[in-house]
């Protein structure tokens, strides 16, 4: 690497599973740049979002401290704490020119473009979602389809219009199937043609720069391209996790949700769904995310043919997952399989992260700033929470092992859906609990053998002293991972 400062590209989707890249064994979608992007540099095969809600995600990885601490932890806030600090505001302080495409989701963007903080994106192309649901020259995207003569409402397929409200308003040319626009005009398209050009005018820049690509795919609705749609065959596709009689031990919410639909019935009711029906959904959700990985290969196209690959930092990752229908669930909410808070995560720079290398060890999201200020070569705060990767990515450590354990929360983080549920997860690699405070229920899965989470293991009586154990290492890592050292201890009194 040359002494110029290490340029940062940062690809977040959005309620994107970790088991949705082919190399990593996923023979249902096709993956081809994500796994290049394995092969020339670093995957981390089990890492962990702290929260399986947008915001309260956001949040933690931006700053490398845990939800609660920094108190987004929920979706809907007015405003973001002046007392948290993101990593992008770290950069520019250092020099870097830091830019956005997409979502950033630190506020509330009902209605409104979402409060800013001091962020430290000097650049900002924002689209919450691609709708047209804000006023003229709010969504970026939105702006850019008009300026090329296309109106929204004539070209998208999908079953709803708009979003911002709920019900959502049904789309008069709704053909019964959810169809995206054409992937040329797409938004995850427009985001990285966004990217590429403030990459290209920052090329050159001697302070650095840092750009994060934040699609909004593929979180729901499933609307992508048609052409996408035709690549995969519904009846190739697989099934949602799911054994006869899982849910006579699962706590009365998901029993409830299995019922009416997920998300406290804003998803639809899995009952009653044709197994095509089911495959069909997981064929528009491998389309949504082939259409993110070709466009990640376009970026990586790109850094490669401007000779920037070597000192470029490229992270790869999802803010958390999507249950698919497994359990009997879509969508997202107050649960912790899998599916939801396992995500994607891989990090590649040739010129100094190791090539074709596999972290197995348990990692979370929240490591991620401290990560970037270690590779950028400026002095992790005090008051990060997150334990950096870099001994990993450089070979300086053993990749068996980061941490004993992943925390992820779940505080009543969205209106109108699992209210009164304060949860918090604990999962050592074998054992994952999860402890719904103030309720006299709650899970314990041996992921060891049962890694499909199907067994409830909280009310077995041959498990009990084993729950009493966990419980007492949850708790005692809900007090010691959101401690918050920000008020700067320095001196003897």
């Amino acid at each position: 690497m040359s002494g110029k400062p290490l340029n940062v590209v940062w690809f977040c989707t959005d309620q994107q599973r970790y088991d949705t890249i082919t190399s990593l064994g996923n023979p249902y979608l096709h993956t081809p740049n994500t796994d290049r992007l394995i092969r020339e540099g670093t995957v981390f095969t089990n890492a962990y979002c702290q929260c399986p809600i947008c915001t309260p995600s956001r949040s933690s990885f931006l700053t490398g401290r845990y939800p609660c601490v920094t108190k987004a932890f929920y979706n809907g806030n007015d405003n973001y704490s002046r007392d948290e600090i993101l990593v992008t505001k770290l950069l520019a302080e250092h020099g870097y020119t830091c830019g956005l495409t997409g979502k950033l989701h630190l506020t509330a963007a009902e209605g409104r473009m979402e409060k800013r903080c001091d962020d430290g994106y000097s650049f900002m192309q924002w689209s919450h979602h691609p709708h047209d649901d804000w006023a003229e020259g709010v969504n970026a995207y939105q702006t850019w389809l008009k300026s090329q003569g296309i109106e929204w409402a004539k070209v998208y397929g999908g079953r709803f219009t708009s979003m911002s409200s709920w019900p959502p308003k049904e789309n008069p040319n709704w053909s019964g199937k959810e169809v995206g626009v054409p992937a040329p005009i797409h938004q995850t398209t427009w985001c990285v043609s966004e990217a590429i050009d403030f990459i290209e005018k920052q090329k050159d820049n001697p302070g650095g720069y840092l750009i994060s690509i934040n699609v909004f795919d593929p979180h729901p609705p499933l609307d992508p391209p048609q052409e996408y749609k035709d690549r995969l065959k519904v009846e190739d596709m697989p099934l949602p996790l799911w054994k006869e009689g899982e849910m006579d031990n699962k706590p009365p919410f998901q029993q409830k949700d299995y019922v009416i639909g997920g998300q406290n019935g804003g998803a639809d009711s899995i009952i009653g769904m044709s197994e095509y029906e089911k495959r069909e959904r997981f064929r528009d959700y491998y389309a949504e995310i082939e259409l993110i990985d070709d466009q990640l290969g376009r970026l990586m196209d790109y850094l490669d043919r401007t000779q920037q690959r070597e000192n470029t930092l490229i992270i790869f990752m999802s803010d958390h997952g999507e249950m698919s229908g497994d359990h009997g669930l879509y969508w997202k909410g107050a649960y912790f399989y899998e599916a939801l808070t396992h995500v994607p995560l891989v990090m590649s720079c040739p010129g100094i992260i190791k090539s074709g290398l596999r972290c197995d060890a348990l990692v979370e999201l929240v490591d991620i700033a401290p990560t970037i200020c270690e590779l950028a070569g400026l002095e992790v705060p005090y008051y990060m929470q997150g334990k950096s990767l870099k001994p990993i990515l450089t070979g300086e450590a053993s990749p068996a092992h980061h941490k004993n354990s992943v925390y992820s929360e779940f505080y009543s983080c969205l209106v109108g859906c699992h209210d009164d549920i304060f949860a918090t997860m604990y999962y050592d690699g074998r054992f994952k609990l999860v402890t719904y405070h103030g309720k006299d229920y709650g899970e314990l899965y041996d992921l060891k053998n049962d890694p499909n989470e199907f067994e409830n293991l909280w009310y077995d009586r041959a498990h009990q002293d084993l729950k009493h154990t966990l419980v007492q290492k949850s708790f005692d890592q809900a007090i010691l991972r959101t401690r918050d050292f920000s008020m700067h201890r320095i001196f003897t009194y």
